[in-house]
């Protein structure tokens, strides 16, 4: 499930954050493994707060000082 060799999009680390919630609120998973996935649901999580606080950021440069439109670059991680 841990992709820490490729970066993930924001939709990938949601979609694994997601299914880890489920395996989680099942109940069903002994507390080793419940331990696991949290740790990898606390990364998963930091990922999508990074990526949507670099999001906002760009469009506030998008939208300007004064809500204007602005000439802006896409800004991608390599």
């Amino acid at each position: 499930m841990s992709e820490t060799n490729k970066e993930l999009s924001f939709e990938e680390a949601l979609e694994q954050l997601e299914i880890i919630v489920g395996k989680m609120e099942d109940g069903e998973i002994p507390l080793e493994k419940a331990m696991e996935y949290y740790a990898e649901g606390s990364k998963l999580s930091k990922i999508c707060h990074e990526k949507l606080v670099k999001a906002e950021k760009q469009m506030k440069e998008i939208l300007g000082k004064d809500d204007e439109r602005t000439s802006f670059e896409i800004q991608e991680d390599n």
